[in-house]
């Protein structure tokens, strides 16, 4: 078997570079995975290496032959030109955001964003002297009316990953381009299988691994990659920060990669399956998935995004909360919680508008979120049948 090299895959389908990407068998007695490193100091065998932190891991916090190997991965994988790993998604977004924003800058947020980062945004930013302004996410090219002489990031994530809006990203990063601002974009539910972020102009690309690099719910872990302007200040608050996950984390990532375009195909099926069967209902009111035209954004989705996850929503007919209990409660295959990406299928309820400033959220019956996960569709359905039937007789 002859070594290939990144440049040598340049050529290659997202699927097989997910494969080959950061492995390095013959740097290991020929075992395929990278092992596990675990550790924090890094012996120097020389008085002159010491003083000159001549190692190439000089510490633990600046990496591993583990980290290394799925930072190298990622950033093939999402054509962009460095990655850095975090603890977890909300670790990441953070980490990006505080590479950009400093004491008196403003900055520009989706109005659908994840509710942690807005969160962020309105606590720690805020106390740092950082202004945040939210702005709908349909906005398009007219964020230009948004911005300042203050105005130094605009911070994306589309789908939006309660409701669904799908943002015009080249639209938006054309005007961030000519006005000098940086761009992040919060790509978890596509993944870059997905959409590609750094194809769409973004100098910086947040992915959650702990929905579905991770696969299997059982880890924490953020990514963020950068273009070639951004990476070095990236690389360097992140050193500052010392914000390492742990190895094992790493490790189950870097599995859960290999498997990664095969399980989001089946996502998507398996999502749009379950979406259609529930827009027939007639307790459904609205399905809001990207793939469907009833979504906000959907041309946009279908012209930029390769497919679609296994993640989305349903605004119910009116019904009593009493009602929503009797079909939640009595659920068998959809678990209960946040989260989601992994092999089983999960459920929320969720209202937006407690944490919605710039776009009005007033659905006329409850939201639902679904993560379609790994089951038999007509288990699934069946299971919805019966939580529908419980629905309509607590009326």
């Amino acid at each position: 078997m002859t070594k290939t090299t990144p440049e040598g895959r340049r050529h290659l389908k997202s699927r097989t570079k997910l494969v080959h990407a950061g492995r390095h068998p013959f740097e290991q007695y020929g075992f395929i995975n990278t092992p596990i490193y675990r550790g924090s100091t890094v012996l120097f065998p020389t008085y002159a290496d010491l003083v000159r932190r001549n190692a190439r891991y000089p510490y633990g916090t600046v990496g591993t032959p583990t980290t290394e190997a799925l930072e190298t991965a990622w950033t093939e994988f999402a054509g962009a030109a460095g990655t850095v790993l975090a603890p977890s998604g909300l670790a990441a977004i953070t980490l990006a955001l505080l590479t950009v924003a400093g004491a008196g800058d403003h900055i520009l947020v989706t109005d659908s964003v994840y509710r942690p980062s807005r969160n962020f945004c309105d606590t720690v930013l805020s106390r740092l002297g950082i202004t945040t302004t939210y702005y709908d996410p349909m906005i398009g090219e007219e964020i230009e009316s948004l911005v300042t002489d203050k105005t130094r990031l605009i911070f994306l994530e589309t789908p939006g990953s309660q409701s669904f809006e799908v943002q015009d990203v080249p639209a938006i990063v054309a005007v961030a381009k000519k006005k000098g601002i940086a761009t992040i974009l919060d790509n978890t539910w596509a993944t870059p299988f997905f959409l590609p972020p750094h194809e769409q102009g973004v100098d910086m690309a947040v992915e959650a691994g702990t929905k579905y690099l991770s696969g299997h719910s059982d880890l924490l872990l953020g990514l963020v990659s950068a273009n070639e302007t951004w990476y070095p200040k990236l690389r360097a608050m992140y050193e500052s920060f010392a914000m390492c996950p742990g190895p094992e984390d790493v490790f189950l990532a870097l599995r859960g990669m290999r498997t990664l375009a095969l399980r989001l195909k089946e996502a998507e099926k398996q999502g749009l399956a379950i979406a259609e069967w529930l827009s027939m209902r007639k307790e459904v009111q609205q399905v809001l998935h990207p793939a469907f035209p009833s979504c906000p954004g959907h041309a946009i989705w279908k012209r930029d995004f390769l497919g679609s996850s296994g993640l989305f929503s349903v605004i119910l007919k009116p019904c009593s909360q009493a009602a929503l209990a009797a079909f939640l409660d009595g659920l068998t295959l959809f678990g209960m919680g946040y989260s989601w990406g992994g092999y089983e299928s999960l459920v929320i309820p969720f209202d937006c508008r407690g944490y919605r400033t710039a776009t009005e959220w007033n659905p006329a019956g409850h939201a639902l979120r679904f993560s379609i996960g790994l089951e038999d569709p007509d288990d699934l359905k069946a299971d919805l049948e019966a939580g529908f039937a419980r629905l309509n007789a607590a009326g």
